[in-house]
């Protein structure tokens, strides 16, 4: 079975950028998807984008931290854990070559599960691994996705 995604990417020249700049195109532009607000994306401030929208390399771990969260809420439906809160402050590794090329060399979750079942924490720590493997983001990653996961019982 496929599904197709589709985006439409929307850049124009600023026509007021001084003419000693015009060697440094504007990063900024707009992503569409049908039936979605559109996102104003720009390069990150290191690339000498806006710092205050979404760059390519902030939406990627967003994708890999959503994915992550949504493959493993199915496995722990799928084994019988109440899962009460899921928090993750994801970190990813960009390497940046000397000739401009660049690429992320390890992104690291650290979620930070709460549960009802006391006798549950360690299976519910172990799914993470399960989670990965189903994971479409991280499948189609060419490198490495770490997990540093705890896991509480949160009682009600």
């Amino acid at each position: 079975m496929k599904h197709l995604f589709k985006a439409t990417l929307n850049w124009t020249i600023n026509k007021n950028q001084e003419e000693s700049s015009k060697r440094f195109y504007s990063k900024t532009h707009q992503i569409k998807i049908e039936g979605k607000p559109v996102l104003d994306v720009s390069a990150a401030k290191a690339f000498k984008g806006d710092p205050s929208l979404y760059n390519p390399e902030d939406l990627l771990l967003s994708s890999l931290v959503s994915c992550h969260m949504m493959s493993y809420l199915y496995v722990c439906s799928q084994n019988g854990i109440e899962v009460l809160e899921y928090l993750d402050n994801a970190e990813a590794t960009l390497e940046v070559n000397p000739d401009g090329s660049g690429r992320f060399v390890e992104v690291r979750l650290h979620p930070k599960v709460k549960i009802s079942n006391s006798d549950k924490i360690e299976l519910a720590l172990e799914l993470h691994q399960k989670a990965n493997q189903l994971c479409f983001i991280a499948n189609s990653c060419n490198f490495s996705v770490l997990h540093e996961a705890s896991c509480e019982v949160f009682t009600i």
